[in-house]
């Protein structure tokens, strides 16, 4: 059994090696370069462009060949992709589903459709390396999983509103006043995975301590269940993160992930998601 996701699953090596997954990279067009989100890639660089550059950067999802060329040899695949509500990787990932089973007999390939992005792929990822090695049976596996994701709760933060400014989210009259201001939106994946504002806080201290007091307010059992934490270029805010959450709550466990490209781009320095 094989698992693979896009590149929005974000990951240290040693957690990539653990759960022995296979990410298929997005692409970042900045202007007129183009930034593939593998392990190749100049995070800085492609940063420093994103800001430099006054129009926004593109994402392009993975072809259906990118996908099939991840599932190899494996008769047996779980894909997890971003969002289905804010990027095509999901549909993409369905039509290699379907010309791969037309191409390999008895193969059993089964979509998830994260309805988040970052580190609630990687939560989702950790979630089918425990099923798969409690050697369930692929249904059972599939019925697991999507209750999983039905009950995990996904919030995050932006690290600047830079990225909503230009491309058009975010007037830019109303991005000066909330960056004069100090205003911290905290958002929020809906069940249907769309994007949504839960509040905006007043400096960025008020709104990590908030963070944290939604976890209480949104989850419970929290004994049975892992968090996990991914940043763009902002560790010391994690770590801050987790200290007060597992001084808080009693979670099986907290893990800190940095986040690769494509995470990095709508997030912008700064960024943080919370998923549990």
């Amino acid at each position: 059994m094989k698992i693979v996701a896009d590149s929005s699953c974000d990951l240290t090596a040693e957690l990539k090696k653990e759960l022995d997954v296979t990410l298929v990279p997005l692409t970042i067009r900045v202007g007129e370069k183009n930034f593939r989100d593998d392990e190749t890639l100049n995070l800085d660089e492609m940063m420093r462009a994103i800001k430099a550059h006054d129009k926004a950067a593109q994402s392009a999802c993975p072809s259906p060949q990118d996908f099939i060329d991840a599932f190899g040899e494996a008769k047996s695949v779980f894909v997890v992709t971003m969002t289905a509500a804010l990027s095509g990787t999901y549909n993409s990932a369905m039509k290699a589903k379907e010309l791969f089973q037309e191409e390999t007999e008895n193969s059993f390939v089964h979509i998830f459709n994260s309805k988040g992005s970052s580190v609630k792929e990687t939560m989702i990822a950790v979630k089918l390396k425990e099923l798969i090695d409690m050697k369930l049976t692929e249904s059972d596996i599939v019925e697991k999983t999507e209750h999983y994701i039905e009950n995990m709760k996904y919030i995050f933060q932006l690290g600047s509103l830079d990225t909503m400014i230009k491309n058009g989210r975010v007037s830019k009259l109303k991005g000066m006043i909330a960056n004069v201001l100090n205003i911290r939106p905290i958002l929020c994946s809906s069940p249907e995975g769309e994007v949504e504002l839960i509040e905006n806080v007043r400096s960025e201290k008020k709104s990590l301590r908030r963070l944290v007091e939604l976890i209480g307010e949104m989850g419970d059992n929290f004994e049975d269940k892992i968090l996990g934490i991914s940043h763009c270029y902002a560790s010391e805010k994690a770590e801050y993160l987790k200290k007060e959450i597992e001084s808080r709550y009693p979670f099986k466990k907290v893990f800190i992930v940095p986040m690769a490209g494509l995470s990095s781009l709508y997030t912008n320095e700064g960024g943080i998601t919370i998923s549990f």
